[in-house]
């Protein structure tokens, strides 16, 4: 059995299906996991409304996939009072 360090490196399988398209949820977490996001990660995001595009722009030049998911994060609608600098 391999460890998560010595595991050898398996591409996940590519967002094809023979049959009809992939519900949008799973093709967006399937996207997400070819752009190496960890599974939970992808899964959360797969059912946000977070922009896919950007946050695979942001993976493609380098940005690690976590702080991706962070920067374009949905800010909270609510705000209670501004903070003092």
């Amino acid at each position: 059995m391999f460890t998560d360090q010595s595991r050898p490196h398996v591409s996940p399988a590519p967002c094809r299906s023979p049959g009809p398209p992939l519900d949008v949820v799973e093709w967006r977490r399937c996207r997400l996991r070819e752009a190496g996001f960890p599974a939970a990660l992808a899964r959360s995001l797969s059912r946000q409304r977070v922009d896919l595009h950007a946050l695979l722009e942001l993976v493609d030049a380098g940005c690690p996939p976590e702080l991706a998911a962070r920067i374009l994060a949905p800010v909270d609608a609510e705000v209670d009072e501004p903070r003092a600098l």
